[in-house]
Formats: C-alpha cells, structure tokens, sequence
C-alpha cells in the first residue's frame, strides 16, 4: 500500500463521515422540529402538510444514507479492489489501438455505474415518490428515460472522450488547455441545443395558449427587457407532481419553461412573481457568473491531471497497474469528489446569494407578496421541509431555507410600502 493509497483511504473516510454525519443531523433536526409548523408558517401551512414534509425528507435522507453507502463501497471495488485494471485488461485481450481499448473501458465502467443506481433509482420513483402521491411515472416510462439517458451519455460523451484522448495523445504537455477549450465550447454548444434537441427527447413541449397568463408574461418580458424564443408548457405531470419553472439555452435560443403542474397550482401573479424570480438570474448575470466559475474550477482541475499523469504513484495507489489517459481520465472523474468537500458549502453559499438577488429582481419587478404565497403553496405542494438543519443546508442547499426566504421577500414588502 502506498503512501497515496493511504491519503485517498483517509480523504474516503473523512468525506463519507462528514456527508453522513450531516445527513443524521438533517433527519434529526427534522424530525425534532415535525410537531409543530413554524411560526412564520402557521398561517399558510398546515400541521398535515408540514409533517408529510418532514416524513417526506426524512424518508429521502435514509434513501440518500443507503445510496452514498453503495457508491463507497462501488468507488472502492473499481479502484483499489481492481474493477478500473479488469476493465482495462479485458479490452486490451481485443488487440485495439489505446484509444479504442480506452474508450470501451471507460464505457464499460460507465455501464456498470449506471447499473449500480438503478436499485436507488427505482426505489425513490416507485415506492417514495408513490408514496407521498408525486410519482406520476410508470414502469415502461421508467424504463425508456433510463435507456435514453444512458444512450445520449454513450452517443455524446464517447466522440468527446475520443476527441480528448486523440489530444492528450497529440498536443504534449499542454495538452489540458486544448481539453479545456473543448470541453467549454461543448458545454455552451450543448447548453444551447438543450431546449431545441435534447429536451424534447424526454418531454413534451406545448407553446403557452393566448389567455390573461400569456398576456401578464409578455407584459413582465417587456419591463424587463428580456427576450426568448417562446413561453412553453412542458408535460412535467407524466412523471411527477412536483411543480417547476426554469429559463433554457443561450443566446437567441433561450426558451421559458413552465411545468404543467406549476400552472395549475399558482395564480397568474404568482406564476408571474416566479418567473419574475427567473428573469433576476439572467438580468443578474449569474448564468454567466456561474459558467465563468465552472470554466476557472474545470481548468484548474484538469491543470492538476496534467500535473498527476505523469505519476506512477497516482495510477498504482488507486489499483491500476498500466498508465493510460483513458485511466487517468476515469480515475480522476471518480476520485477528485473524495478530495473536495470543502467546495461544497462554497459553492451553496454563492448559489443562495444569487437566489436572494432574484428575489430581489422579482420583488421590484412583481408583487412579492404574490412571490412569497407562491413559494408557500411550492414548498407545501413539493412536500419542501420548512426545518432544514443549518449545517446540513449550508453545505446542500441551493436555496435559501425556507423561513429565511420568506423573511427576506418579507422585508423587501414592508421597504416598497
């Protein structure tokens, strides 16, 4: 065992401790808090509604206990218990070139990964998810999105993975600036195509009819001076009955995207102040922000995998034997989340900024009244715990909790009067 196998082995066990311990506390917490609605809730949701949250997330958090569980002990079977090596071993006996005897490899792992998840998968659609009424999937459904899924995953990445092999074979030593390039331009291309190519692969996207609802969303676009390609209503209902609504693509293909759950929840002025909330992130610019901060992060990350393919150590300390791109790629893939923890509360804690600048942009934009009862009714219809433990949101949430929301939006409307 070698001196890098034992820091792997240490950064293992301090990572899954931490996400573990963080995970009783949430269902802790929850459930400490699940007898009572809190104060500033009591007049908008019930105790009915409030423990089905709570029951809700802590039944998610046990799932959730179950699943980092499985894919410990999935990382250490492919890595030190030599799941990568067999891979490898096994396509090299087929006498490819090494890019082909990588790229069959490294989807070979990716099979086997996805396969991993299934149980977890199903068991949150078809026994959670049903039991707290949202799942509105079926078995055949089910089935489809997972082949799709895995299809788009093998039809796409495999070319890019094959593109950046060809130039770490080519380029030398530079070659990590040249991956980089690729991968943000594939990344702006992809988030471009999403809304017009990939999307409508797994849903169905119906342009908002003419009515009061699109006349107030036009009129919202035209204060604020946003442009898109459409207002769209997407058959969200097919699988779930969680509500939701999201802005898509880039540039001149930027599309709106309102669930269909959403629109039968909400008012017309609460559909408003949410998008309205959505429009913030882009007048904000913190689409742009986060692309910028995900390109600085995936430089850095594959300059250290320039750095750490040059070492022996590196490939022998996480069980494989033969040096190779394709390995060094997967292995860096699978095993820079052990060593990054500490990102994550970075990260959730620049993403619950730009969450309260949204809500800012919606409040001056719309009636944050309406922007308040609107999260209420989402919170409660979404079965969203109204409790979460502090420590386990700093480190998880995107979002600001919900009593914190609320009494920011809550400000805002006694400021405008």
């Amino acid at each position: 065992m070698n001196t890098f196998t034992v820091i792997f082995l240490f950064a293992l066990i301090v990572s899954y401790s931490i996400q573990f311990w963080l995970s009783m506390r949430q269902s802790d917490y929850v459930m400490k808090h699940r007898e009572a609605v809190p104060d500033a809730f009591k007049d908008k949701v019930s105790l009915e509604a409030h423990q089905k949250a709570a029951d809700y997330t802590i039944d998610k958090g046990k799932l959730g206990k179950i699943d980092s569980l499985i894919g410990l002990v999935f990382l250490l079977l492919i890595t030190l218990g030599g799941g990568i090596e067999y891979a490898f071993n096994l396509w090299s006996g087929f006498e490819l070139s090494p890019m082909l005897t990588g790229l069959g490899a490294v989807a070979t792992i990716i099979l086997f990964m996805t396969l991993v998840e299934v149980p977890t998968h199903i068991y949150q659609t078809f026994v959670i998810e049903e039991k707290y009424g949202f799942n509105k999937s079926t078995p055949q459904q089910f089935i489809k999105d997972q082949l799709l899924q895995l299809g788009l995953m093998l039809a796409i990445g495999l070319p890019i993975l094959a593109l950046i092999l060809w130039v770490m074979d080519s380029i030398g030593s530079l070659w990590w600036l040249w991956a980089w390039a690729i991968l943000i331009s594939f990344s702006l291309l992809m988030s471009w195509l999403f809304p017009t190519v990939i999307a409508p692969l797994f849903n169905k996207f119906t342009p908002m009819e003419d009515g009061s609802l699109k006349r107030r969303i036009q009129g919202l676009l035209a204060r604020c001076g946003f442009n898109s390609q459409g207002i769209f209503i997407m058959d969200g209902s097919k699988r779930s009955g969680h509500g939701n609504a999201y802005f898509t693509g880039l540039g001149n293909n930027k599309r709106i995207v309102f669930f269909d759950t959403l629109v039968n929840s909400l008012e017309e002025e609460e559909l408003e102040a949410v998008l309205a909330h959505e429009l913030g992130h882009f007048k904000c610019k913190h689409v742009i922000k986060m692309l910028v901060a995900s390109s600085i992060m995936s430089l850095i990350s594959l300059a250290i995998l320039g750095w750490l393919i040059d070492k022996p150590w590196f490939f022998s300390g996480l069980g494989v034997s033969e040096a190779s791109n394709a390995a060094a790629l997967l292995l860096f893939t699978l095993v820079s989340p052990v060593f990054t923890p500490f990102m994550q509360p970075i990260s959730a804690y620049f993403q619950r900024k730009f969450e309260f600048e949204a809500d800012d942009f919606a409040a001056a934009n719309a009636r944050a009244d309406k922007m308040i009862s609107g999260l209420v009714k989402l919170y409660e219809e979404n079965a969203s715990t109204l409790t979460p433990d502090p420590l386990y949101s700093a480190f998880h949430y995107s979002h600001p909790p919900a009593a914190i929301r609320i009494a920011h939006l809550e400000t805002k409307l006694a400021a405008n009067g």
